[in-house]
């Protein structure tokens, strides 16, 4: 640095410590006084209770919620067993317990419930320690406690409240100071692990901010410096770079931090507002497909699960469609929050005008669909991306396709987490995480490249031919000097994947496509059966590439797919330059093959500017 700029760089950071001092001193003073006051007021319990009497969905729900707690009585509370180096498990299950036990309690007074979630935190704050190696396990069990010390304030001894709260302020909060004061770790992350922590730990100190005022003061303004870190995160448009699953558990912590700052301090500082996270609940509902599975791409499974927040966002940003969306996907399966912050709304995504394809140019991921409401219609989740994110995959290109109400083209999702190296130098050798494992191009069986990136360079909504492309080359460098993939929906009746590459010398070109369909393969044509329905695939290009199935199982002890297998296409020879077109159609559907274009034709038709640029749509 400049030595004659010091003195302006310290002034500035003086200036910038005294502003946020000045801010964070009185940060709670607007603490709103006694219990409950996390989540969930008193005052919306009527609201909860009409709706129970009045909307069946609701009521579905409460009795299912009641069935669930009466299970949690006879269970036994959590004991402090690590599987792996994570806690985790356990301080999910106490979650999930006290939340349900305390909320039905809250709701209906039953105190055989209030009784069971007091013997389940105790028995948690009589642990060792909440394992804090593995942060996570101490945010959330942190979370856990925190809920049910404010839900049950009033039905606690005060002997149980010293014991609870000792255990929030020794296991939970400090454990935290050193990761904030010294800004490493979780506290600077942009991912899930940002969210949670900071969730946990937020909640926390809201449920003691009047017992322990100096410690939550340090602590909510230090998760308010950290979490904007990972909220950027969402911008520009609200998708989620770690998969649909991270995506769940990054946004229910979010929401679990955001609607504990509104409950107990009146406010969110602004930061609901942050680009792209009032339009998150929007990438959820494109990622989920009319079979009412994910394009799970990252370590996240193909089943969608609950998302309660999704309630909280859709009251929260008067967002109808999120809240009807959630009906549909929770089911037979809700959280407690998803009847504490119930929404009654139920509008559907065709009833907002929601479009059929869309691009999320943060994450470079885009969707193609030919219809909300038939539970039979296509569906294509397609990446670029960036195989640095956190929770990544060697996938660059990938796709899934459902149609029928089938998943024809799947993504395998993550391996078991406690295998060697899984999160470290042996990571790219399992096979769920290799490219081969993936619908993508394969080069001399290599992986693509670890540190590359994939952004989508083309983009179009034409009812007639939605489509969006790829720029892979980074992904096969120094082999490929060019290579696109561009994958279309025609007529909303077909799907084109279409790869282009230039090669400085001659390379072995494999097109993956994985499936748990059975595959009858002749030359260029298969046809691919699961139950009743069926999937016709086509090579369109090139001359004489042929369908081949192979095996898609890895040895013990990576996880067994024996149902899996990978229809490939094989090239006639090695090659240095190569179209591979596969034209994918559900059974019956008539029409012929479409006229190839060559790719650059698509990203003429639809080019993206590139990533910040001000156009007339964003200026």
């Amino acid at each position: 640095m400049n030595h004659r700029l010091i003195p302006l760089f310290l002034a500035a950071a003086a200036l910038t410590a005294s502003i946020a001092a000045g801010s964070d001193a009185g940060i709670l003073n607007t603490l709103r006084r006694g219990h409950p006051r996390l989540l969930v007021l008193d005052a919306d319990l009527a609201r909860v209770k009409q709706a129970v009497e009045s909307d069946p969905v609701a009521r579905q729900w409460h009795e299912q919620l009641l069935r669930d707690a009466e299970k949690m009585l006879r269970e036994k509370p959590v004991e402090r067993v690590l599987i792996g180096p994570r806690l985790l498990d356990k301080s999910r299950t106490a979650l999930h317990r006290i939340s349900t036990l305390a909320g039905l309690y809250r709701l209906d007074g039953d105190r055989r419930f209030a009784e069971r979630a007091r013997k389940e935190m105790l028995a948690a704050a009589a642990f060792e320690d909440w394992n804090p190696k593995h942060f996570l396990d101490v945010a959330e069990m942190t979370n856990a406690l925190a809920i049910g010390y404010d839900w049950l304030f009033g039905f606690l001894s005060a002997e149980d409240r010293a014991t609870i709260r000792a255990a929030i302020v020794e296991k939970g909060l400090k454990q935290s100071l050193p990761i904030y004061e010294k800004q490493r770790w979780w506290s600077k992350a942009e991912h899930n692990w940002n969210q949670v922590c900071n969730g946990g730990m937020t909640v926390g100190a809201l449920a003691l901010a009047d017992e322990e005022p100096a410690l939550a003061a340090q602590i909510v303004a230090a998760g308010r410096a950290s979490i904007v870190l990972a909220m950027r995160t969402f911008a520009p448009d609200g998708g989620w770079p770690e998969g649909p699953g991270y995506w769940n558990y990054a946004t229910s912590y979010n929401v679990f931090y955001l609607a504990a700052l509104e409950t107990a301090l009146d406010t969110d500082f602004g930061l609901k507002k942050m680009t792209g996270f009032p339009e998150t609940g929007l990438f959820r509902i494109h990622f989920t497909s009319p079979a009412g599975l994910t394009f799970n791409y990252a370590d996240a499974g193909e089943k969608a699960g609950s998302a309660a927040q999704m309630f909280w966002l859709a009251r929260a940003l008067n967002q109808p469609v999120y809240a009807g969306h959630e009906r549909a996907m929770a089911e037979s399966h809700p959280h407690i929050l998803h009847l504490l912050w119930f929404d009654g709304r139920s509008r559907a995504p065709q009833d907002d005008d929601l479009p059929l394809a869309a691009i999320y140019r943060g994450v470079d991921v885009a969707f193609l669909r030919s219809a909300w409401s038939d539970p039979n219609a296509i569906f294509v989740g397609f990446k670029g991306g960036d195989n640095k994110a956190n929770h990544s995959h060697l996938d660059l290109g990938s796709f899934v396709l459902d149609a029928l109400g089938v998943r024809w083209a799947i993504d395998l999702g993550g391996d078991n987490y406690n295998l060697p190296g899984y999160f470290g130098k042996q990571r790219w050798s399992y096979y769920r995480l290799r490219t081969e494992s993936h619908n993508t191009l394969t080069l001399d069986g290599e992986n693509q490249d670890p540190r590359a990136a994939a952004p989508l360079v083309a983009f179009s909504a034409s009812p007639g031919r939605s489509f969006a492309v790829a720029d892979m080359t980074a992904a096969y460098a120094p082999k490929t000097t060019r290579a696109h993939r561009g994958v279309a929906l025609l007529d909303r009746k077909q799907v084109l994947v279409q790869d282009e590459l230039e090669a400085s010398q001659p390379v072995e070109v494999v097109w993956n496509f994985l499936t748990k369909a059975k595959i009858e393969a002749s030359g260029d044509r298969a046809t691919l059966t699961q139950g009743r329905a069926k999937l016709e695939a086509r090579i369109l290009s090139p001359t004489g590439a042929k369908f081949e199935v192979i095996s898609a199982s890895p040895p013990p002890p990576q996880r067994q797919q024996p149902d899996v297998r990978n229809l490939t296409v094989r090239l006639p020879s090695k090659t240095a330059q190569a179209r591979v077109a596969v034209l994918l159609s559900p059974a019956g559907v008539a029409g012929a093959a479409p006229k190839l274009e060559p790719l650059q034709a698509w990203i003429a038709a639809g080019k993206l500017p590139p990533r910040g640029a001000v156009t007339e749509e964003n200026r």
